[in-house]
């Protein structure tokens, strides 16, 4: 079965300068907040609240960068007359990595009058989710780490979450491995890895990855590293000291551990001096540009290691709009990397909402509520222009895909990257649209 199509076209995979340009000004004239632009008027409206959350301090994943990308997007936009007028007002909450905590600034948002959460990271869906719902507030450009953000009616996501993660990185290993072993949390959020993973690698004409549990917070992973060499076929007792230091051809070694992917690739990296090189895959959040230089750049592990993420690469003039922001606002604030796929996510998320209530201005609505909000996202009168970060995004029902398990995914492109050089880099051009790799999950799972 095909999943159902977007009616809005997608990006050209091989934009020009010319068109990288028009792209920066279109996006820039649609965020700055202009008075003069339809519903903006000359006196100041009423503020919109809206709340951003991540984990922050915490053992394992860490998204400080999100909730600080919408501060710094707030004081731009307001800096700029606000949005259609509105002046914005954003909300933090460190969710904490907690599915209390989760709960907490869910109720945080209710209580504090938000019109929508935006651009924000938690893995406890189960517990954020619920408080929303029962308050109408709609969750907008959630990171996608969350079962719950891609089956909630008032969920309206802008990726395709770890789901098309996994499956294109698949994809992406299928081309270089015979055997591969993942390593992933031994967590629920885990279990669901390695069927993504294998969803990806059998559309290559691939068998299943071996999975390899691991703790989600450990310091060290030289257990879990062995067991991944030996069951990826590039073990030294298997080659043999003869090959120690070779190449292990068709050897393929995944990893997804979040911000313990670094403590994996640190134990990888000791144990590999004495075993022949296997080929490395990842997906973006859990490897990036600052763990390659951490770890050796082009003398580390992860030269030349497979890499899956959602959006272009950094280095793509498609990102200029939020780095002139980020030059602009939060030049000195350590925790917003560009490069980060959560903070790119909040700004894509950002863009959204200002979309959002422009429409709501030229429509004649005097009042940004929730209700507003989510009405304005399910009609989808207009779809909304990243700036081609992603494809055109509307949630109408014709706009879901026919994904098990993830009824409310609209976008489920990725982008191949590789490390060459020491550099996150594209390994081709475009998006990769892995929705029929999910759907025949769903077939062989059914």
């Amino acid at each position: 079965m095909t999943g159902r199509r977007r009616s809005s076209p997608r990006p050209s995979p091989r934009a020009s300068a010319t068109v990288a340009a028009a792209c920066t000004a279109v996006i820039a004239s649609l965020l700055s907040g202009c008075g003069s632009l339809p519903g903006a008027g000359s006196g100041e409206k009423e503020p919109v609240t809206v709340m951003t959350w991540a984990p922050e301090g915490t053992k394992t994943t860490n998204m400080p960068g999100m909730p600080a990308m919408a501060q710094a997007y707030a004081r731009w936009v307001n800096s700029r007359g606000g949005i259609a007028g509105h002046p914005l007002k954003v909300l933090t909450c460190n969710e904490q990595n907690d599915s209390a905590q989760a709960a907490r600034c869910a109720q945080r948002a209710v209580r504090g009058g938000a019109v929508a959460v935006v651009g924000s990271y938690s893995q406890w869906g189960r517990s954020f989710m619920s408080p929303l719902e029962a308050a109408g507030i709609p969750y907008i450009g959630g990171y996608g780490a969350s079962a719950e953000e891609f089956a909630s009616p008032l969920s309206y996501p802008v990726n395709g979450g770890q789901a098309a993660l996994l499956a294109g990185n698949g994809r992406q290993l299928a081309g270089d491995c015979r055997r591969v072993a993942l390593v992933r949390p031994d967590t629920i959020q885990g279990d669901q890895m390695p069927g993504l993973l294998n969803a990806g690698l059998n559309s290559g004409g691939r068998g299943g990855a071996a999975d390899v549990r691991a703790p989600e917070a450990a310091t060290d992973y030289t257990d879990e590293v062995t067991a991944a060499l030996k069951a990826a076929g590039a073990d030294s007792a298997v080659y043999g000291t003869a090959k120690t230091g070779g190449a292990a051809p068709g050897s393929c070694v995944a990893a997804s551990l979040g911000d313990h992917t670094d403590t994996f690739f640190d134990s990888f990296r000791r144990l590999q001096e004495s075993r022949p090189k296997v080929q490395v895959g990842s997906v973006l959040g859990s490897v990036d540009q600052s763990m390659v230089n951490r770890s050796g750049g082009d003398s580390g592990p992860l030269e030349g290691a497979d890499v899956t993420g959602w959006y272009p690469v950094p280095s793509d003039p498609r990102w200029l709009p939020m780095r002139r922001v980020i030059d602009q606002e939060a030049f000195d604030d350590s925790r917003i990397d560009p490069a980060d796929q959560g903070v790119q996510t909040t700004w894509i998320a950002y863009t959204v909402l200002s979309a959002v209530i422009r429409q709501l201005a030229v429509s004649g609505v005097p009042d940004i509520t929730a209700h507003a909000l989510q009405s304005a996202l399910d009609r989808g009168d207009q779809s909304v222009d990243t700036g081609g970060l992603t494809p055109d995004l509307r949630w109408r029902d014709d706009d879901m895909l026919a994904v098990a398990d993830f009824p409310r995914i609209v976008n489920a492109d990725v982008t191949y990257q590789v490390v060459r050089h020491g550099e996150l880099v594209a390994a081709q051009e475009g998006f990769v649209d892995v929705t029929r790799t999910l759907e025949q999950r769903r077939t062989d799972d059914g």
